[in-house]
């Protein structure tokens, strides 16, 4: 059976202690009539000469040991420096912890990270993602440093901006990192519903390590940058199938843990 977890992550949990933890849930209506877009990205132009034309240097690799096993993107914060990617690529969920050691490369292809390695930290997923890995919150923020580096990562490649609470059904740009590929796939295709906090798609060619891969709106043909309003993940891991891939629903879960990165010191 296919599964987009990735294999590495799975390895990882079977040696972490089993915990508990009483947890709050908060409410999480689909507010499709009132979408939310905190914040503005800025349309910033980043040059990556050998780049898939269809794919976004805002869009990259998360490495561990060496090799590529999900994927993140940058979305637009007054620090310039937010990721965003499902959580289960820097959280094992229930029983688990957040993963050490993940660095992300924007714009990753053919071997080459044209913005270099950047080390990633502060990682944040939702109390019901870590207490029992609730599909409906597989969603994670971490931020990205690099030692030297004079501008924020956000200012060297872009970012798409957040949108939460918004329709079922739009057109999106879809990229991702497959495990056995060393260029990003993308495809274009219209989301559906699939429950009540789960978003679908069908695009071909998107397996393991595609996890995380940001679902754009609207893209700027010259910037390549839009709106994004999911991540895959959530329903199986993201799909069992690399055909179809699902994403938890972008609510106010979502838009507290983007508030909550952005709000730090």
């Amino acid at each position: 059976m296919h599964v987009r977890r990735p294999a590495v992550l799975l390895t990882l949990a079977a040696v972490l202690l089993l915990g508990a933890a009483f947890v709050v849930f908060a409410s999480r209506e689909p507010r499709s009539a009132n979408a939310s877009a905190p914040d503005t990205a800025e349309a910033v132009p980043a040059s990556a000469p050998d780049l898939p034309a269809e794919s976004s240097p805002a869009v990259g690799a998360l490495f561990l040991d060496g090799s590529h096993y999900c994927t993140a993107s940058v979305v637009h914060s007054d620090q310039g420096d937010v990721l965003l990617t499902a959580a289960h690529c820097i959280h094992d969920g229930e029983g688990g912890d957040y993963l050490t050691g993940v660095t992300f490369a924007p714009a990753y292809h053919d071997g080459v990270a044209p913005f270099g390695f950047w080390t990633v930290s502060d990682e944040l997923v939702a109390p019901g993602w870590s207490a029992s890995s609730d599909p409906d919150l597989d969603v994670g923020f971490a931020t990205a440093h690099q030692a030297g580096a004079a501008k924020p990562l956000e200012n060297l490649v872009g970012a798409n901006t957040l949108a939460t609470g918004t329709d079922f059904e739009q057109a999106i740009t879809l990229t991702g990192y497959p495990d056995d590929s060393e260029v990003p796939a993308v495809c274009r295709n219209t989301t559906t519903r699939q429950d009540t906090y789960q978003l679908k798609v069908d695009c071909a060619g998107f397996p393991t390590g595609t996890s995380g891969g940001p679902w754009v709106t609207a893209p700027d043909p010259k910037t390549r940058l839009g709106t994004v309003i999911g991540v895959i993940g959530g329903f199986e891991y993201g799909g069992d199938d690399p055909d179809t891939s699902y994403s938890s629903y972008f609510d106010t879960d979502v838009q507290a843990l983007y508030r909550q990165t952005t709000a730090r010191a």
